[in-house]
């Protein structure tokens, strides 16, 4: 997490645009929790795809509209809609189509759509992940169309809204509370749970307006980056859990469901408990990029020894045809090669010319290249990732240093331990050096694998997309491979793979995820 995990998208794709003249009344002065069909302004806008193509587009716009009827903030608990009319010259009928919800938290770190003017205009103020484009202009309804189309940077969040509206699809971005937040008091009041709770809020009010709203509420699909992958995540695999019941009445969020579809997480920053002997199992021996040293060694074999007896407890089985049975801290390294990161080398060698194949392999000599597929070592693929990011621990700081720290923070209390290892050996002078009595319950309502292994949720969704960059060493890799296995243990349909050479934050198939949207819901498209 801490400065990269998420993207910022301020706009996120490069656009002109001029309202149409037709502006309804701003949809967020509706009574209660009402959806205002009429409350759009008509945008036309000119956007670009990741090819490069340039497309006309029209859309309805709704400005912020409040999602829950006790705000703690509006300017984060607040939603932006926007609704394909016209592409290329082509009238698209909306009305049926899947729901995208887009959402822009990094780092765990609050969001905002209250200043947004046009799609893809959610604002994080957590860094963007390494290997993530920085943002350009959004579309506004008073921008002049003098802008040129060019695409948008490197994919990823800030191009997810772009694509989806392209798909013909209805694009929700929704702001959460994040854990830099406070308020007059000095207390911060977007820590966990803050942000799941939104989210489920922003469902809900979708949900409730059934029929008012454009687009398939029944088919609602969660797409995020980092934290906002792990968010995603949260968000599917804990639908309709009665874990949230209170915390979202006292917001006043809306009395419907907020269980979602289908499900879309990049580089997922979760299971935060368990991530720092993750981590060291993972990256342990590897040289740390901020010091050029390995990190404390007897640190890291505690930690690695935790990750082994969670593994063993979650009593995961490798995916169908991998050939693993029951994945352990003793075989994950094997079936992390074969299942994920040959595949991943082989499909992006294969990709190559055989000019450029040949310079790549002469300069990683660990991969073997034979009849069309890549097979090396998992120390050697270790070496060939480099320095890893993080020090030990790396979530759960010995001096609260950890933006993860933050996110369990309370009241005036900035940041707090959430692991028995990180409170025993705090440095920071705490009198007690245990765990708060309040954290084991926020755990759980932070922790996807809480909801797919220990209370295997039957209204989770059904449907999940993972991806994880291979040089990624903001987390483990075991995290988003026990997520995609849980999730197959309980017979979901789970599409997870592996981008070779990318680091955090990459998303190179985004066309692909909006292909797979239309598969899994069902979608056959306008029928206009």
């Amino acid at each position: 997490m801490g400065a990269t995990a998420g993207v910022a998208a301020v706009g996120g794709i490069a656009a002109s645009a001029q309202a149409s003249g037709e502006t309804a009344s701003d949809s967020s002065s509706s009574d209660g929790l009402v959806f205002d069909p009429d409350g759009y302004t008509e945008i036309t806008t000119t956007l670009t795809d990741t090819d490069g193509t340039a497309h006309d587009v029209t859309y309805h716009f709704w400005k912020a509209i409040t999602y829950v009827s006790k705000p703690v903030d509006e300017k984060y608990q607040s939603l932006i809609v926007s609704v394909p009319v016209e592409i290329d010259g082509k009238a698209v009928d909306a009305s049926n189509a899947p729901i995208v919800l887009s959402n822009v938290i990094a780092g765990y770190v609050e969001s905002s759509v209250a200043a947004a003017t046009g799609i893809g205009g959610a604002a994080g103020t957590g860094a963007p992940p390494t290997g993530g484009g920085g943002p350009s202009a959004s579309p506004s309804a008073s921008a002049s169309a003098t802008a040129s189309p060019a695409p948008p940077s490197g994919g990823g969040a800030a191009a997810m809204p772009q694509m989806a509206l392209l798909a013909g699809y209805v694009v929700v971005e929704p702001g959460a509370r994040g854990r830099t937040t406070t308020n007059s008091a000095g207390e911060y009041y977007g820590t966990a749970p803050a942000a799941i709770v939104d989210l489920k809020a922003a469902v809900r009010y979708l949900r409730a307006n059934k029929g008012r709203i454009p687009g398939n509420t029944d088919r609602i699909v969660s797409a995020g980056v980092s934290a906002g992958g792990a968010l995603s995540s949260l968000l599917g695999a804990s639908g309709d859990s009665p874990l949230y019941d209170e915390l979202l009445k006292e917001i006043g969020a809306a009395d419907a469901s907020d269980a979602i579809f289908a499900t879309g997480a990049w580089c997922p920053i979760t299971d935060l408990e368990h991530a720092d002997g993750a981590y060291e199992w993972n990256w342990g021996t590897n040289v740390t990029q901020s010091t050029g040293k390995v990190v404390d060694q007897t640190v890291s074999k505690d930690l690695q020894s935790q990750f082994a007896e969670y593994q063993a407890k979650l009593r995961l089985r490798g995916l169908k045809g991998s050939g693993f049975g029951t994945l352990t801290a003793r075989n994950y390294d094997d079936y992390l090669v074969t299942q994920y990161l040959e595949p991943s080398a082989t499909t992006y060698l294969a990709a190559l010319s055989d000019s450029d194949r040949e310079t790549y392999l002469a300069k990683n000599t660990f991969i073997t290249w034979k009849n069309g597929k890549a097979t090396f070592a998992w120390d050697d693929f270790r070496n060939h990732v480099g320095t890893r990011k993080k020090t030990a621990p790396a979530f759960d700081a010995f001096d609260l240093s950890a933006g993860e720290n933050n996110e369990f923070g309370a009241g005036t209390t900035k940041a707090r331990h959430f692991t028995a290892y990180g409170a025993k050996n705090d440095t920071t002078g705490l009198t007690t050096k245990r765990v708060a009595s309040d954290i084991p319950a926020k755990l759980d309502l932070m922790n996807p694998m809480y909801h797919l292994v220990e209370k295997a949720n039957p209204k989770r969704s059904k449907h999940w997309w993972i991806r994880l960059g291979t040089n990624d060493t903001d987390t483990s890799h075991v995290i988003s491979a026990n997520l995609a296995a849980a999730a197959t243990g309980l017979g979901d349909d789970v599409n997870h793979l592996y981008y070779w050479d990318q680091g955090h934050g990459a998303n190179i198939d985004l066309p692909d995820f909006v292909a797979w949207i239309a598969k899994v819901t069902g979608y056959k498209g306008a029928k206009k």
